[in-house]
């Protein structure tokens, strides 16, 4: 199997992408009424910066968004019918003048992507786990001006048209591409709790920190909507990191970033150094899988599972389950000055073959 990976650098606004050629969306934009986008979204439209020094905190917000409102557009366009978006977006609470108030990103995203024609699904509430000490603002211990502070970020969730119908070819990578029941129950709550990354750049000439998500998150959404040799899109890709968890789940990917700067950051993880780190991620799902089987045999005895993998010597809880098959990464090739090749191990097993090991020496499944 090999998967293919694309970054191109410029405006999003203007994609180069194939209409309804495309499976998956995972992004996360820059936040309107966050301080450190001010500078880029003044960029697009100095009217923003206008109504900021005027401080007209509403109009600032509203353009903002009118900028991603196009993108959103564009999305539509190159996303399959049954296509999925998932977009990351907190919220913003700022003082403009004197004026202090929260600024609903969340909201206005939703409003837009409903107005050009997707469905928004349940979303999920990304709860950030943080150990600050002082979790007040405002006027401390003294009502009634203390307000609450945030600590929690939104992925929004958007189909385009109806349910994503799969061809012949396309069936058995799906069967293939399934989860374990434990993730299922895991991966489909609404809240998930796990900590954010440090976002500061060791090179600050682009910007001074990267807004990036951590790789978690991308790629539980793309074992989540998408299927084996699908394509994965983020127009915001930032560092890479949606790329980098498209190739961990052996999709195809896209993506799109303004910042030039970010080419070396970018293809520094899309390399063969990151291989291993990669392979431990997936051998990761096989050690939690086989911690859970123990576990719920423990529990329940011989009656807690009804079926096994068609691929490893452990058991399964649904039918479902039987044809799941984790493809180790073999090989990430630059192809191009923006493209990246990767080739995976077809057959199945419960180690990867690292630097210097025999592939005959790998346990199998």
């Amino acid at each position: 199997m090999e998967t293919t990976h694309k970054v191109l650098f410029g405006n999003a606004k203007t994609m180069k992408v194939d209409d309804n050629s495309v499976d998956l969306v995972v992004t996360s934009p820059p936040y309107p009424m966050i301080e450190m986008w001010d500078e880029q979204f003044s960029n697009m439209n100095p009217q923003i910066e206008k109504a900021l020094y005027n401080s007209d905190g509403s109009l600032a917000f509203e353009l903002m968004h009118q900028q991603l409102d196009v993108i959103w557009k564009e999305l539509y366009r190159v996303l399959k019918e049954g296509g999925i978006a998932c977009i990351n977006i907190g919220d913003a609470t700022r003082k403009v003048g004197d004026d202090f108030q929260l600024y609903s990103n969340h909201a206005r995203v939703v409003k837009a992507f409903i107005d050009i024609g997707f469905s928004n699904m349940p979303n999920i509430l990304w709860r950030k786990q943080t150990n600050a000490p002082n979790k007040f603002m405002g006027s401390g211990m003294m009502p009634p001006s203390a307000y609450i502070t945030l600590e929690h970020e939104y992925v929004l969730v958007f189909r385009k048209g109806g349910k994503r119908s799969f061809s012949s070819d396309e069936k058995s990578l799906r069967r293939e591409s399934a989860y374990f029941w434990e993730e299922r129950n895991k991966w489909f709550s609404d809240l998930w709790e796990f900590k954010g990354i440090l976002q500061d750049l060791a090179d600050k000439s682009t910007r001074e920190r990267s807004g990036a998500f951590p790789f978690e998150l991308p790629y539980r959404f793309i074992n989540m909507f998408s299927i084996k040799k699908d394509t994965v899109l983020d127009p915001f890709l930032g560092t890479g990191t949606t790329s980098l968890a498209a190739l961990c789940t052996g999709r195809n990917s896209i993506g799109y970033e303004i910042e030039e700067g970010f080419r070396d950051t970018i293809f520094s993880l899309l390399n063969n150094d990151s291989i291993n780190m990669l392979n431990d991620r997936i051998r990761k799902r096989i050690l939690d899988h086989k911690e859970f089987v123990k576990s719920r045999l423990a529990e329940k005895g011989d009656n807690a599972f009804k079926y096994e993998n068609d691929h490893y010597d452990f058991p399964v809880i649904t039918k479902q389950e039987k044809p799941l098959l984790l493809n180790y990464l073999k090989t990430i090739d630059r192809e191009s000055k923006d493209t990246v090749q990767c080739k995976y191990f077809e057959e199945a097993m419960f180690d990867y073959p690292k630097e210097g090991t025999l592939f005959a020496e790998v346990e199998h499944g």
